[in-house]
């Protein structure tokens, strides 16, 4: 049984959204502030947080980045739920390492299609045997050691969030391949069809630019195919 913890300060929210997922067969513990929210995830180790960033005495922003930092709790999904839908609100939540941003209102199928994505996510979750097989991939200045998770640069390391670690092995897994929005959202994350805006791709690809491009303006690595997606450059050495 999948666990969930679930941040809100409304309550009438929480009762409601966590009435539906325990229906799901999830088990959801209740935090009403960030400092409550932090200490149930430290204690309860959760497979997935549902953050509001609207919190009294520690925000969901602030929730987030110390729990990315967090050894054992910082490769948990974290999906934010808030009425800041703006644009630099969403990049500055996904700044902090959030995976996803659900914007208030919502329905809860789709809240429910976005847990079931970030539950089962990423190639590294299904291919033990690979990791088992190459604890490294290099391609030109990157390293990704797929055993601990990390990248380097140069060979500096670099610090990605669990999404941006997923996205990056898509990439140096299929060199030269081209890939649209949507084909990312399925492949890299499981999203299911339609349950997911191509925008995500768009803000985890800037934060990931910003890491490991010598200049985000001019990507050698992941450049853009007008109308077609991304394509990792496979002229690397």
């Amino acid at each position: 049984m999948f666990r969930i913890l679930l941040c809100d300060d409304e309550h009438d929210l929480v009762w409601a959204v966590g009435h539906s997922l325990r229906d799901e067969g999830y088990e959801v513990l209740s935090a009403y502030d960030g400092v409550e929210a932090l200490a149930l995830a430290r204690r309860y180790r959760p497979d997935l947080v549902v953050l509001d960033v609207n919190m009294p005495r520690l925000d969901g922003l602030q929730v987030c980045h110390r729990l990315r930092r967090d050894p054992s709790l910082g490769a948990v999904p974290i999906i934010f739920l808030t009425v800041r839908n703006h644009v630099d609100d969403r990049i500055k939540g996904l700044d902090e390492g959030a995976d996803d941003y659900l914007g208030k209102p919502f329905e809860l199928r789709e809240l429910k299609s976005r847990i079931r994505a970030l539950l089962r996510r990423g190639p590294l979750a299904r291919d033990a045997d690979d990791r088992a097989r190459s604890s490294s991939i290099i391609r030109g200045g990157l390293t990704l050691d797929l055993q601990g998770c990390q990248a380097q640069v140069s060979g500096k390391a670099i610090r990605l969030t669990p999404s941006e670690f997923d996205l990056l092995h898509h990439f140096m897994t299929h060199p030269g391949e081209v890939f649209s929005s949507h084909q990312l959202l399925r492949q890299v994350w499981g999203y299911e069809p339609e349950s997911a805006e191509p925008g995500l791709v768009r803000w985890h690809m800037m934060n990931l630019r910003s890491k490991i491009e010598p200049d985000p303006a001019r990507p050698v690595y992941i450049r853009t195919v007008p109308r077609h997606g991304y394509v990792f450059s496979n002229e690397l050495e």
